[in-house]
């Protein structure tokens, strides 16, 4: 689309199939011709609201950055989402320089990359902002890092290095104990007393592997569901602050000794206005009226922006084919001007930032 960040895609081809593979919060497309060609790879990273969507190619979605037709008659498209434009792509295959192991596929190397280097100036911070740091803990997003210190009734706002050191002591600990125990007694002993970097991939796992898909953007009824399974975020009753890199962390209890001074712990109370990131998902889905069908190879531009990564960053994308061919380039449809400033605002409240 026109209003796309990521760069043009260079591929041309009469049919291709697409794979995926996914590490922490990026995942990779290859596209690969089914007859003569180079196949080619692009690396995405999701924002906020971003995500992947197949649908009927006369019925797009709005902010469909990026638009893959499948041969089918009708076609449909597999369309790069982003309401917000924080996601972005880039061509080739590699990942981006200095994220960690993955939490959910690497989970031994991410465990010992970070139990061997908490001298890094990292783990200085508290232990909510160590979380988000893609170095350590690939993968793991705002609403993850709430539900696995809610679980463990670790303050938010203790020291990283305090809170991972501890761990060592128990790790040589529970193999000592342990040693005598089968493999099954064991793995059962870490279950019902995880620590925290293993509920670093064990909570998401949850949201994966759920029988009802929690995160379905294309069965948004759903929404309801992962907010049931929410116990931290977002959730009534709950204490609030913001970190020093201005994201909310949700909480219970005391926020801990590296609290930011001069804020005030905000309780959520239970009648709230509408969430604005499932707002943001309706928003993103409403199909647009009239608009031709458009190109599999859209102009972009150059530009890309980094933004620290929300809830939809922390799902897994398991691998996925579906066979595409390129269609006739038309042009977009323009949007009418609004009719008065009363009903652009009205249809702009759901397009709110995120908490």
């Amino acid at each position: 689309s026109a209003v796309g960040r990521g760069p043009e895609v260079p591929f041309s081809s009469e049919a291709y199939s697409i794979s995926a593979t996914s590490r922490g919060k990026e995942l990779r497309l290859t596209l690969a011709p089914l007859g003569p060609g180079a196949s080619l790879d692009l690396v995405f990273r999701f924002g906020m609201s971003g995500s992947f969507r197949l649908c009927p190619a006369a019925q797009l979605p709005r902010h469909a950055h990026l638009r893959f037709l499948t041969r089918e008659s009708p076609p449909r498209a597999l369309c790069f989402v982003d309401a917000r434009r924080f996601g972005s792509w880039r061509l080739g295959d590699a990942w981006q320089p200095g994220r960690g192991p993955c939490v959910l596929s690497e989970y031994q190397a991410f465990r010992e990359n970070v139990l061997k280097n908490l001298d890094d100036k990292a783990f200085d911070k508290p232990i909510c902002e160590a979380l988000l740091n893609q170095k350590f803990f690939n993968g793991i997003g705002n609403y993850l890092r709430a539900e696995i210190l809610y679980r463990l009734k670790i303050p938010p706002f203790e020291k990283a290095r305090t809170v991972l050191e501890a761990l060592k002591d128990q790790e040589r600990a529970r193999r000592k104990k342990n040693r005598s125990l089968t493999l099954s007694k064991k793995l059962k002993l870490m279950q019902e007393n995880p620590d925290l970097l293993e509920l670093c991939h064990s909570v998401p796992m949850e949201v994966i592997a759920a029988e009802k898909k929690l995160l379905d953007p294309d069965h948004l009824d759903n929404y309801a569901a992962f907010k049931n399974w929410l116990q931290c975020y977002l959730v009534p009753g709950m204490s609030s602050l913001r970190d020093r890199n201005g994201r909310t962390i949700w909480f219970q209890g005391e926020p801990g000794p590296m609290a930011p001074k001069g804020q005030t712990s905000r309780k959520k109370r239970s009648q709230l206005k509408a969430d604005p990131e499932a707002l943001t998902r309706k928003v993103s889905t409403r199909t647009s009226k009239g608009r031709p069908r458009a190109a599999a190879k859209p102009l972009k531009s150059t530009e890309e922006e980094e933004v620290a990564d929300g809830p939809r960053k922390g799902r897994a994308r398991g691998r996925k084919k579906t066979a595409a061919a390129p269609a006739v380039s038309e042009p977009e449809a323009p949007v009418k001007a609004r009719s008065s400033r009363r009903t652009s605002a009205r249809r702009g409240r759901g397009e709110a930032g995120s908490p």
